[in-house]
């Protein structure tokens, strides 16, 4: 047999394996791509990864600083998260297929879309009660100034309807990329910054009756304090 045709059956072999195990299991191998890929761009801490709960429904609430925050999110969590996130990225034309993937739920403000956080927030709903972990950013943007914004009575909404526990959460060193808003409008200018320290750290679940916005906040402060300690002793 000429070995160029042996060379090429076996790409075609190992291509059409690949294929037919990532259409079993596609969110699956997304996770780890992902997880693979965020190591290659960042210095990586993740600490209480094991306080998201291995089964039954959650919620995880995290500080916004830049537009990497779900893939560093997606990646350091043990659990496949469902992203509430802002329409107008969810149905960018280049990354809407992703987001379909891996179940993201979109909303939109009721100015632009009447009865859309109604359906969104039903949406949130169905994936509690088919226990999935649905990952907010209370805050409901990006930081402007690196520091953590009000957290929105959003949060109170959905576990007034759906009491699961939820798991406050931070993220430090991604505040000074060019995905932050940091210098400018964020993605409106070139990185600056490779290998940086990236720190993604959780904290204990919190049962429903104690966990409102204002004391998810105040856990949320706390634990990016804790990881900032980590990301900034490495630049002295």
């Amino acid at each position: 047999m000429n070995p160029s045709y042996l060379f090429w059956g076996l790409v075609a072999l190992l291509t059409f394996a690949g294929v037919w195990r990532f259409s079993r299991n596609p969110a699956g191998h997304l996770r780890r791509l992902v997880f693979a890929l965020i190591h290659v761009l960042y210095r990586l801490r993740f600490q209480g990864r094991r306080h998201v709960p291995q089964r039954g429904p959650a919620l995880v609430v995290c500080n916004h600083v830049s537009f990497m925050d779900a893939l560093v999110m997606g990646g350091g969590s043990p659990r496949p998260l469902r992203f509430l996130m802002d329409r107008p990225i969810y149905e960018s034309p280049w990354l809407n297929w992703l987001f379909r993937l891996v179940g993201a739920i979109p909303v939109e403000s009721d100015r632009r879309d009447p009865g859309n956080v109604r359906r969104a927030l039903g949406e949130v709903s169905r994936a509690l009660r088919n226990g999935d972990v649905v990952m907010l950013f209370p805050e409901g943007r990006l930081t402007s100034t690196g520091e953590i914004n009000t957290f929105r009575r959003g949060l109170d909404l959905i576990l007034a309807k759906d009491p699961v526990p939820v798991v406050p959460a931070a993220m430090s060193g991604l505040w000074g990329s060019w995905t932050s808003h940091c210098h400018g409008k964020a993605l409106a200018h070139v990185p600056r910054r490779c290998r940086a320290r990236v720190a993604l750290y959780f904290g204990e679940p919190m049962q429903p009756g104690e966990a409102t916005r204002q004391v998810l906040e105040a856990r949320v402060r706390a634990l990016k304090a804790e990881a900032d300690r980590w990301v900034e002793s490495g630049r002295l």
